[in-house]
């Protein structure tokens, strides 16, 4: 078995370019005389009866196709957090088993076989596949140019890709980092189409050729581990993305900060956009906070999907929650139908997403119903934290009325700026007056410029008809005018909790 990659005898050097050219239809036949391989550059190949191949594994039994709606494609990595998940990278092609939720439970078609749970808003159905869809696939660089991809810091040994050939139009060539230096070579084309590295093993496809030598690594002395990784330029976020993956399907609604939309990513996958008017945003900022804010991993924390950032306007990109925002569907007809414990168990949600909040000394700022999403099960996330740092501070500003939330803010806030965890208690205790007025607006019928003398007075909203009177205690407790004295979102949670659990234990 001769693998191709050493140059044919000095002696006939000078031939090989005139019959090749002048004989082009007799390729195959001239690579057999002068293997067009990559320079001998390129380290150790195993010889004659010196070279040990490695047994060969049996062929897997392989799978019936999977219909083209059962396979997703990872959109990023995920890692495992218990024996039911599966780990995945972004671009791993995944056999859709069943739907669980908000899981997918999913046999995964490239890299090792395994099968487990994904997250359904990491993964989106895959369109039909090119070559470029592969993440293993460069088709814009050079021998020169993979050499510097994968001796780059973010590949380590084993990083490989395949990239079009040099010397032989239509050919490709395999680049494999080992160690310090990287090796290439020639995948050759039989005439019958096939592809091989080595005389005598023929394959049908690029990905069939590298899941052989994933597995028998020894034939070339160079192990396969993972697809080589590109290097992004110096000014691009992961969390960045062209506008035009995303399509705004349907108006949700207007905030003070923008506009919500629900609409499709990449063709397939569900999400919510804010659309927000570049002038209004701090950019440069828009990085920094979004590089903050993607540490934040919570079940109640709405998550992030992307941004776009560049043009007008500006998109958050995050996962969909059917049912809208806290405030809408509580004046809505199904809404207004809840029962007292599902209104609690709203507060406790909201309430454990802020204590993990306060955790992680993050100060919301503009913490509301309107930005508490609510979905199918009846699931509520905390939405938008961090998005009021954003805003320049013309927009974000007691002086303009029409876009600081004067109703929802504490005192201090509003007045001197002074955002912390305590405001954000504050404002909890608003959001307590709109979870059991069913929406109602808090201070109806005052101005915003009322609504802070009221208060400097000692005026507190009184206590709605469906909430407990332990409940109003504790929104009482949120509104004390100094901010010290009101409790911690960790002390709020346990007190609601045990007000839930005792109600549904005295609802059975």
């Amino acid at each position: 078995m001769r693998l191709h990659r050493r140059p044919g005898p000095q002696s006939s050097a000078g031939m090989e370019p005139f019959l090749r050219k002048r004989l082009a239809f007799l390729s195959f036949f001239w690579d057999k005389i002068w293997p067009a391989e990559e320079p001998e550059d390129d380290g150790p190949v195993p010889r004659g009866s010196d070279a040990e191949p490695a047994p060969e594994r049996p062929a897997e039994p392989r799978s019936p196709p999977a219909p083209r709606a059962q396979i997703f494609r990872a959109l990023y990595d995920f890692t495992a957090r218990c024996a039911a998940e599966l780990s995945v990278s972004r671009g791993d092609r995944l056999f859709a088993l069943r739907e669980e939720g908000d899981y997918i439970l999913a046999r995964r078609l490239s890299g090792p076989p395994s099968a487990g749970l994904v997250p359904i808003t990491y993964v989106a159905k895959a369109a039909r596949e090119t070559l470029a869809d592969q993440p293993w696939y460069f088709s814009g660089i050079n021998r020169t140019q993979a050499q510097q991809l994968l001796l780059s810091p973010a590949n380590a040994p084993g990083a490989f890709l395949i990239r079009p050939s040099e010397s032989s139009l239509g050919s490709y060539s395999l680049s494999v980092r080992a160690q310090a230096k990287v090796c290439h070579y020639r995948i050759c084309t039989a005439p019958g189409g096939s592809l091989y590295l080595q005389e005598g093993q023929l394959f049908p496809s690029l990905e069939e050729l590298l899941a052989y030598y994933k597995a028998n690594w020894k034939r070339i002395q160079s192990p396969l581990l993972q697809p080589c990784r590109p290097q992004k330029p110096l000014a691009q976020d992961k969390w960045e993305r062209p506008r035009s993956e995303f399509v705004l399907r349907r108006k949700l609604g207007e905030g003070y900060f923008g506009e919500v939309w629900e609409g499709v990513w990449l063709g397939s996958v569900p999400v919510a956009v804010k659309v927000i008017k570049s002038a209004d945003m701090k950019l440069a900022d828009l990085a920094k906070e979004i590089e903050a804010l993607q540490s934040l991993r919570h079940e109640r924390l709405i998550r992030l999907h992307a941004v776009c950032s560049v043009g007008e306007p500006v998109y958050i990109v995050t996962e969909l929650m059917r049912k809208g925002n806290l405030q809408a569907y509580l004046g809505s007809p199904e809404g207004q139908g809840l029962s007292l414990p599902v209104l609690l168990s709203f507060t406790c949600q909201v309430a454990e997403a802020m204590s993990y909040l306060e955790e992680q000394r993050v100060v919301h700022r503009d913490l509301a119903a309107r930005n508490v999403l609510v979905g199918d099960d009846l699931t509520c996330k905390v939405a938008d934290f961090g998005l009021a740092r954003l805003l320049k501070d013309d927009i974000y500003s007691p002086s303009s009325s029409s876009k600081i939330p004067v109703k929802w803010t504490a005192p201090e806030a509003a007045n001197y700026r002074i955002f912390s965890q305590k405001s954000d208690v504050w404002s909890f205790g608003i959001l307590l007056f709109e979870v059991f007025t069913y929406g109602q607006c808090p201070y109806e019928g005052m101005t915003n410029h009322e609504t802070l003398q009221q208060l400097s007075r000692g005026y507190r909203l009184p206590r709605p008809a469906a909430c407990p009177v332990e409940v109003y205690m504790l929104m009482l407790e949120c509104w004390k005018s100094r901010p010290e004295e009101r409790p911690t979102f960790a002390m709020l949670q346990e007190k609601l909790d045990t007000v839930h659990r005792r109600l549904h234990l005295g609802l059975t």
